[in-house]
Order: C-alpha cells, then sequence, then structure tokens
C-alpha cells in the first residue's frame, strides 16, 4: 500500500537516496531541503522549520505516515547544531499531530557513527534542554578555537540527537501516539558532503582511522537508505528509542565485544 513520506534533505546524499529508493516502491514522496526538493526550508531556524512543517502539511493534504529527517552538515561551526539537533526536532514536534492521525505513523532520523566521539557535554546539555541560543553561543565559542575544536559541534549534535530520540520515543507524543522513533548512525558514507575528504590518501586514512570499517568499506548512501525505509514502513511495529548503526563494524572496532559489563554488580 502506497504510503506518503517526509524527508528532509532530500536533495541529495542519503535524503536524495531514500527518496529515490520510496519512490520507486510506489510511494508518495514529499521532499524537504535548501533546493532540488518539493519543498526549499531552511531548518537552521525557528521560523523555517515552523514554515517547512506548514508547508508539509499543505502540500500533503494532512496525511502524513512517515518522516525521514535526514538533513545535516558537518562544519566546524555553531550552524551544525542549529541544522542537525534543532532542524530536526523542532520539524518532527511540528509534525507530530499529522504524523499521529496516520494508521501507521513512523520517524526515523540520521545521526551518526560520530555519536560515539569526544563532544562537549555542555554543549550537550544544552541541546536536550532546548535552549537553542545556549547551544549556538557555546558552539561558537568552540569554533572561535579552531576547526578542530570546532568540529566538536558535529558530535554534539548527534549525540544530543541519538540521546533525543531514546527519551522522546517512550514519551505519550510518540509511544503514546502509536509512533516508533529510531535513528540511524551511518559510518562513512560516500555523498557529496564526503566526497572531497575521501577524494586524498591522506583524507581517507583519517577517515578510516576515526571510522573503521572492516565489513565491505565506506558505504553507497542506498544502504542507509534501505534500513530507514523499513524502520519507517509498517512492519516495524515494535522497534523504538534505538540508535542503529550502519558501519560496517566500526562500533564493534572502536567499543570492543562488550558494552555491558558497566553495568555487572559483583
Amino acid at each position: 500500500m502506497s504510503r506518503t513520506y517526509v524527508i528532509t534533505g532530500a536533495g541529495s546524499g542519503i535524503g536524495a537516496a531514500a527518496a529515490a529508493l520510496l519512490s520507486d516502491r510506489g510511494h508518495r514522496v514529499i521532499g524537504v531541503d535548501l533546493k532540488g526538493a518539493d519543498i526549499t526550508a531552511d531548518l537552521s531556524t525557528a521560523d523555517g522549520r515552523s514554515a517547512a512543517a506548514a508547508a508539509v502539511v499543505a502540500a500533503s493534504g494532512g496525511v502524513v505516515d512517515a518522516v525521514i529527517a535526514a538533513a545535516g552538515i558537518s562544519a566546524p561551526i555553531p550552524l551544525t547544531v542549529a541544522v542537525n539537533y534543532f532542524g530536526v526536532t523542532e520539524f518532527l514536534d511540528a509534525l507530530a499531530p499529522t504524523l499521529a492521525a496516520s494508521d501507521a505513523p513512523r520517524i526515523a532520523v540520521v545521526s551518526s557513527m560520530a555519536s560515539l566521539q569526544p563532544n562537549s557535554t555542555e554543549l550537550v546539555e544544552a541541546l536536550l534542554a532546548g535552549d537553542e541560543a545556549k547551544a549556538l553561543e557555546i558552539g561558537a565559542a568552540l569554533a572561535e578555537q579552531g576547526p578542530e575544536t570546532g568540529y566538536l559541534n558535529y558530535p554534539s549534535s548527534k549525540r544530543a540527537l541519538s540521546r533525543w530520540v531514546r527519551r522522546e520515543s517512550i514519551a505519550p507524543r510518540y509511544a503514546g501516539a502509536g509512533i516508533p522513533v529510531n535513528a540511524v548512525a551511518p559510518g562513512t558514507v560516500v555523498t557529496p558532503m564526503t566526497a572531497p575528504l575521501l577524494a586524498t590518501e591522506e583524507g581517507r586514512a583519517m577517515v578510516d582511522a576515526a571510522v573503521p570499517m572492516p565489513l565491505n568499506g565506506h558505504s553507497d548512501a542506498v544502504v542507509i537508505a534501505r534500513l530507514l525505509a523499513w524502520l519507517t514502513s509498517e512492519e516495524n511495529t515494535h522497534v523504538t528509542g534505538q540508535t542503529i548503526y550502519v558501519d560496517g563494524g566500526a562500533d564493534a572496532t572502536l567499543r570492543g565485544d562488550d558494552i555491558w559489563s558497566a553495568l555487572d554488580r559483583g
């Protein structure tokens, strides 16, 4: 049965791959992006997010079965947290009432392997508190220290996003309305965002040291799209609150075989 999907970041990368995959399967897709999509929107601002949500409701006729939030950037600047965190969470919250009217509503967002990397605890807490002004202030202070420190904006945004998914997935707004909410965390994906870095031997070596992928190496965007499609399908009735690593074994390589014993007692 055909479903109506809303996909942010549909103009390129994982979002574009998900849009193409779902369209090929006969579903209706409403793409949202800065360019190259059905709805042109800037998710870096509160006004842009609310306008995007209103445009989606109008374009869909009030029928939305699933949202895939794939829009994101990785620049070492505070704009990254505005797009990656608030551009996802505020947009989803605005569409939650419309989703709840579906017979099988679903949400999936794109987090990252970077959620496991060093981050700014202060920034993560500001994001989870919903304090965008403070988060941007912290992000700007990190950026002022140079690109290496400024990069903390990216893993912090993804850590906070995965934590938001875990927290909100069981809240009345989502679980209470029968809406599974999950995240996927890709390893290194070949997209326009990563292409410049992967174009050089030095860049590839740096990427592979941070995200080792022993199974099949770097992935294509469609690999991530296939999991997003299942998580937002009618088949998924009970998977919620999860960040699923689609990473060629990077998580297992970096964190090892035992991520549970810290909770053991005696």
